[in-house]
């Protein structure tokens, strides 16, 4: 009995899964402990139930997942029906790695924190031709056509043999490699719960047969945290090596930098401030880094006049730090007002430390004319890399792999900005870039520059 038992354990462990170095196995090769039943929901209005409706939709959805989810050793089984395996953990930035098996002519996906999805289908399903299944798995075919809908190449194994997928997700930014061959490069998955009045035009019945992006707002972006789903959609599916690495945000900024440099040229060397101009007495350089002093100010800013461009940064703000960027800066002046705008650079937990804010003055907001989301900082003490894109009257600020502000200062209504003040520089068409520091240690660091259009001389 004993060597019987002994047997038995080692079974039991050589059907669990071993992740790779730095990943966990979400899937144990025993049971689906770690999991619960999920749907294509919004994550954000499930975490806005109580916590008494969030238990009785768990207990129920759960229920009806492990009715059709079966941990067969190292694969975990689904019949095609039934609620997602829905991690019962959340995520922000990761890698995923899995394989997948799937049935002839089926359909199936990942959702990414919530949301859909990476999708998986037969390539010879003739019955999803005009939906693009011919064109192969491993895409986000809920985004718009020129976002990633569909798969660079076509890379997947006939049904019945294994596919092996990797995901890396940062910010809003995916890419997807499909058996080894990249399908997603770094595009934005849209949000697709937020689709203006979708519920209200369903229940009228005036929700198109065949709905494009231009049919709805996606303008809110995506949680910065959900869980991940293994979808159902009516064909037998095996999964099996199912891993995860959470990313940092050292290594999350490195990996936002690396993408798209072509352009760019560094604007700061790291040890002085050779080239910049302003209150260069208000401002040091720290560890490869410019900070403003501590209750100190005013308005640092590079030399070259600047039309289009996209302005590239990391900046680590203290508790209640604030800041801000210059854009189109005329030299002089209080840049909220005279330039451009000023970009804000504020803790995200600003409001809390130090008082009540308009929604204008968040960080990333045009300040006082238009609101950025908030909610998409890193803790404090982590550097944050932001991306700044200003052409012509619009301005665009993607925040840690977050779309959090594309606005059209053109389109602002002056009588309705904060405090009713005038922006005499709002419709600048040149100027200077820089910082407008509050008196707070706020940091910057890695600035580089992408001119869009001819510098001034």
């Amino acid at each position: 009995m004993r060597s019987l038992s002994l047997l038995f354990a080692a079974a039991t462990l050589a059907a669990a899964p071993t992740p790779p170095a730095g990943f966990t196995a979400l899937y144990n090769g025993k049971d689906l402990d770690g999991w619960r039943g999920g749907d294509t929901t919004s994550h954000r209005a499930y975490l806005a139930l109580t916590p008494e409706q969030r238990a009785e939709r768990d207990k129920a959805w759960t229920a009806d997942m492990l009715a059709h989810w079966k941990a067969d050793g190292d694969e975990l089984l689904n019949d095609g029906k039934g609620k997602y395996a829905t991690t019962v953990k959340e995520y922000g930035d990761f890698e995923l790695t899995l394989e997948y098996n799937m049935a002839p002519l089926g359909d199936s996906g990942i959702y990414l924190r919530g949301l859909p999805q990476v999708q998986i289908w037969d390539p010879a399903n003739a019955k999803e031709k005009k939906n693009g299944a011919d064109k192969g798995s491993g895409a986000l075919w809920n985004n718009a056509v020129n976002n990633g809908k569909f798969p660079l190449v076509l890379a997947d194994k006939a049904p019945g043999e294994w596919n092996t997928l990797r995901i890396v997700m940062v910010g809003a930014r995916v890419s997807v490699w499909l058996n080894g061959q990249q399908t997603v490069d770094h595009a934005i998955l849209e949000n697709f719960y937020d689709r203006k009045d979708y519920a209200t035009l369903k229940e009228a019945g005036l929700v198109p047969k065949a709905p494009t992006p231009t049919d709805y707002d996606r303008k809110v972006t995506i949680p910065a945290r959900g869980p991940i789903s293994l979808q159902t959609h009516g064909a037998p599916i095996k999964w099996r090596n199912v891993f995860i690495r959470e990313i940092a945000g050292a290594e999350a900024n490195q990996w936002l930098a690396s993408k798209g440099t072509e352009g760019f040229r560094p604007i700061f060397n790291g040890k002085d401030l050779t080239d910049w101009k302003g209150a260069t007495d208000q401002y040091e350089v720290v560890d490869g880094a410019i900070f403003c002093k501590p209750k100190k100010g005013g308005n640092l800013y590079h030399k070259d006049d600047l039309t289009d461009f996209v302005a590239r940064l990391e900046f680590k703000v203290p508790a209640g730090g604030n800041n801000g960027l210059c854009l189109r800066f005329p030299g002089t002046g209080n840049t909220a007002y005279v330039g451009m705008c000023e970009l804000q650079v504020l803790d995200d937990n600003y409001d809390k430390v130090r008082g009540k804010l308009d929604p204008r003055q968040v960080h990333g907001s045009a300040y006082g004319m238009v609101g950025a989301q908030r909610g998409y900082q890193r803790p404090i003490g982590e550097w944050n890399f932001q991306e700044v894109t200003v052409k012509g009257p619009t301005i665009k600020v993607e925040l840690n792999g977050f779309i959090i502000l594309d606005a059209d200062l053109s389109k602002v209504d002056l009588a309705t900005v904060m405090g009713k003040s005038a922006h005499p520089g709002k419709d600048n068409t040149h100027g200077f870039f820089g910082f407008a520091g509050h008196g707070d240690a706020v940091g910057f660091r890695a600035l580089s520059i992408k001119p869009l259009a001819p510098e001034k001389k």
